[in-house]
C-alpha cells in the first residue's frame, strides 16, 4: 500500500503549533492512540492508514492530523504510550532515602510484564515483515526509552551513594540481559513454551536483583 507524503513525516521532526485556535481535546487524542494501537497490532504498519485510524477513533482526519504530524509520528505515539502505560518514566524516580532493591524489583517485574505482554510480542513478531524503519521507530519509543531512564537511575543511585555503577550503560545491559535470561526467552518469543506467571517473575527477579546488588551494592 503507498502513503501519502503527509504519512512518511519522522516522529522526531517537531509536530506544528497548536496556534491561536481551540487547545487540542486530551480525549480525543486518547481515542486515536486507542485506535492506532488496535489497528497497528492487528494490520501492521503498511496497512494501516489514517482515514482508518481516524473512523476507529470516531473522529476526522484532520483531527488525527492535528495531534499527530504524520504516520509514523503516530506510531512512534501510540508505542511509546504503551511503554508508559506499564513502565511509567516516575518508576526509574530515585529520592534520597529510596530503596534500590524495591525499586529494581517494581522495575524488573514491569519490564517482563512488558516484554511478554501479548501486545509486545505481537507488535515484534509483526516488525520483520515490515519496513526496517518500522523496527527504529519500535526501538526508539520502547527500549531506548527504558535504556535511558534505567541509566538515569543509575547515575542518580551512584550520586546518592547507594550503588557503585562504574558505566551505567552497561549495568543497563546487564540487568535487563539477566531478567531476560537465555534459551528460556528465545523460547517465549518463538512460542514453544508460556510466558512466566506472576510469581515467577517476582521471584526470578527477585534472584537477579540480589545477584545485582552482591556485584554492585555498597
Amino acid at each position: 500500500m503507498m502513503t501519502t507524503m503527509s504519512e512518511q513525516t519522522s516522529p522526531t521532526s517537531a509536530e506544528p503549533p497548536a496556534g491561536r485556535g481551540r487547545p487540542k481535546d486530551p480525549a480525543k487524542r486518547h481515542a486515536i492512540l486507542d485506535a492506532a494501537k488496535s489497528l497497528f497490532l492487528t494490520h501492521g504498519f503498511t496497512s494501516t492508514s489514517m482515514d482508518a485510524v481516524a473512523r476507529e477513533a470516531g473522529v476526522s482526519k484532520l483531527t488525527v492530523y492535528s495531534h499527530f504530524s504524520g504516520k509514523e509520528a503516530l506510531y512512534f505515539a501510540a508505542i511509546e504510550a504503551k511503554c508508559e502505560n506499564l513502565m511509567p518514566l516516575p518508576m526509574f524516580t530515585l529520592e534520597p532515602g529510596g530503596s534500590v532493591a524495591e525499586m529494581l524489583q517494581n522495575i524488573g517485574e514491569a519490564f517482563l510484564e512488558m516484554v511478554y505482554s501479548e501486545d509486545s510480542m505481537r507488535l515484534i513478531n509483526a516488525i520483520g515483515a515490515d519496513d526496517p524503519k518500522m523496527a527504529r521507530l519500535f526501538c526508539e519509543a520502547g527500549p531506548q526509552r527504558t535504556q535511558s531512564a534505567m541509566v538515569s537511575f543509575f547515575q542518580r543511585a551512584n550520586e546518592l551513594q547507594q550503588l557503585q555503577v562504574p558505566s551505567p550503560e552497561r549495568a543497563v545491559e546487564l540487568f535487563f540481559g539477566m531478567l531476560q535470561g537465555g534459551c528460556r526467552h528465545l523460547q517465549i518469543m518463538l512460542g514453544c513454551c508460556p510466558p512466566p506467571d506472576r510469581e515467577e517473575s517476582r521471584e526470578h527477579v527477585a534472584e537477579v536483583v540480589r545477584i545485582f546488588l552482591r556485584a554492585f551494592g555498597v
